[in-house]
């Protein structure tokens, strides 16, 4: 079987700078990916299927539209039936759907990944990533998951050299929300970017420049999923050095220095709130870091 970890996408901070005639926003993001998230298996077999496992299968469509599945043909169209012979595809979903960690796009980048490989394509990331974006704005950058600025609607991506690995929370309150609803809900598209980051990134220097930029979605997802400040309060009471809502939402993040201290959190809001979710790991470092 090949398997392929689908890493949670994390906006640590996100400015909506402006909006196109097309509807499309802009944005000006650091994007970093944890080493927890969904799994996509795939193996040689008689005929397609898809499977749906873990702690979140239930709200996950098993029909053409779920991004797992259009990555496998798009995958296919590219190199042809003969290529591409039947495989059975099993998604493990470990992330909440609709929770602002780009689970969907990075299960479709992990099956670009496992099927090339089991299919033995001679593939490159560049074409792989030009496959990737005619399934979504977000695919591409879920196929380099490595630490990044992320601009225009999220296709202009700038990868960060020497980015270490930082410690993290991810607490969702157990909600949903749809990104198109929170997009039409921003007060102000015009934005300012980001401003410059830190010449050595630890987790000082980024809790203090973290300090200095926003989530821009954060008003409108809360004016829609009120409970977000509660995730973010439970964070604050475990004492996280920064806490802010990731992408859309629901999901928060909290920052913290070692990973043991992480745990340590993660286990305190999961005695308070059994029923939400909530996940300590580790951001994946650059690879030169």
């Amino acid at each position: 079987m090949s398997t392929e970890l689908a890493p949670a996408k994390i906006n640590l901070a996100l400015h909506v700078t402006g909006r196109r005639d097309d509807g499309y926003h802009l944005i000006d993001s650091l994007v970093v990916f944890t080493r927890f998230g969904d799994r996509v298996g795939s193996v040689a077999a008689d005929e397609d299927s898809f499977e749906v496992t873990g702690r979140y299968a239930a709200n996950v469509p098993r029909d053409a539209s779920n991004l797992v599945l259009r990555a496998r043909e798009a995958l296919r169209a590219r190199y042809g039936a003969e290529k591409a012979p039947p495989v059975a595809i099993t998604l493990e979903k470990n992330l909440p759907v609709a929770s602002g960690m780009g689970g969907g796009s990075s299960d479709a980048a992990a099956t670009l990944r496992s099927l090339a490989r089991l299919w033995q394509f001679d593939i490159d990331d560049a074409e792989l990533a030009r496959i990737g974006a005619t399934l979504g704005a977000d695919v591409p950058m879920c196929l380099a998951a490595r630490p990044l600025v992320a601009r225009g609607t999220g296709d202009e991506l700038t990868m960060l050299p020497g980015f270490p690995s930082l410690g993290l929370v991810l607490v969702n309150p157990g909600v949903g929300v749809a990104t198109a609803d929170v997009f039409k809900a921003l007060a102000k598209a015009d934005n300012e970017g980001l401003p410059p980051l830190p010449q050595q990134i630890e987790f000082h220097s980024m809790r203090n420049w973290l300090e200095t930029t926003r989530n821009d979605l954060c008003p409108a997802a809360e004016s829609i999923t009120p409970s977000i400040r509660y995730a973010l309060a439970a964070l604050n009471k475990a004492d996280a050095g920064f806490a802010r809502m990731s992408g859309s939402g629901a999901t928060c993040f909290g920052l913290y220095e070692t990973g043991n201290v992480a745990k340590r959190a993660a286990a305190e809001i999961r005695k308070r709130q059994p029923k939400w979710f909530v996940a300590a790991t580790r951001s994946i470092p650059s690879e030169d870091a």
